[in-house]
Parts: structure tokens; sequence; C-alpha cells
């Protein structure tokens, strides 16, 4: 495209590259949906996939931490339940109320966990094609982003 200009007897001249030519398409290494799939399936597996592998022991080992907590807390309850049944002091009922709301705190803590597993995974397959390296000679950091053709 040529635009031409002739105010003042001079001719200004701007030339544009037509870049509708080049066919230049990004293809995410990995699948952000993928992930997701995959971590909802089992927690953590998205992380894997993304290659992240240290965030899926932490995956499990935080989800193992409430699901064990959601456990012993239940077992309390049920115990303290079934004594305040059959003695009916409320001693019994103040720790059934506690062990109770205790147990629903963790199924919380739990579905919260599980949740937050599925956006990392998506955001991490997201962020897969990005490189944040430092520029050896300049000593500055540096914003990469890889495309395939």
């Amino acid at each position: 495209m040529i635009l031409n200009s002739r105010s003042n007897g001079f001719q200004d001249t701007l030339n544009v590259a037509d870049t509708t030519k080049e066919n230049q398409t990004f293809v995410m290494q990995k699948s952000p949906w993928g992930a997701v799939i995959r971590s909802a399936v089992f927690p953590g597996w998205g992380q894997i996939y993304n290659e992240s592998y240290w965030k899926a022991p932490v995956v499990w080992g935080v989800m193992g931490w409430f699901v064990y907590n959601w456990i012993d807390n239940n077992n309390k309850y049920i115990d303290y339940k079934n004594l305040y049944i059959n003695t009916n002091q409320s001693i019994a009922r103040d720790y059934r109320d506690f062990y109770r709301d205790q147990r629903d705190q963790f199924a919380i803590y739990i579905v919260l966990t599980y949740f937050l597993n599925l956006v990392d995974a998506y955001v991490d397959a997201h962020l897969f094609d990005f490189s944040v390296d430092e520029n050896y000679l300049t000593k500055t950091k540096m914003i990469n982003v890889r495309f395939h053709f």
C-alpha cells in the first residue's frame, strides 16, 4: 500500500508490508482442557501431563492430609454421637457437634483443593509454551513464546 501526500510540494511515501501472505499459526503443545480432564479423573495427572512433576506429589499430599482428617473427624463424630445417644451427656453432645463441624470443614477443604488442582492444570497448560530466560550477555530477563510452523 502506498500513501502519497502532496502538501507543501513534498511527496511522502509509506510502504506497508502485506503480512497476510505469511501463514503463522500458534499451536499449543499442551491442551488446557485435556489437562483439566486428566486432573478431574485423577488429581495430579494434569500436572504430570503438563510436565510439572513436582506439583503432583504436592496435590496428593495436601489432598491425602485433608482426606485423612475428614475420616478421623468422621470417626470421632460417630463415636461421640453414639455416646450422646446412650448417655445423653451434654459434653458428648458438644464433642459430637465439634467433630461434625470439623468434618464438614475438611470436606470443604477437599473440594477447594480439587478445584484448585483443576485450575492449576488449566493455567499451567496455557503457560507451557512461555519461557522466561536470562540473557547471559546483558543479564536481563527475556520472555519467549514458541511458535511451531
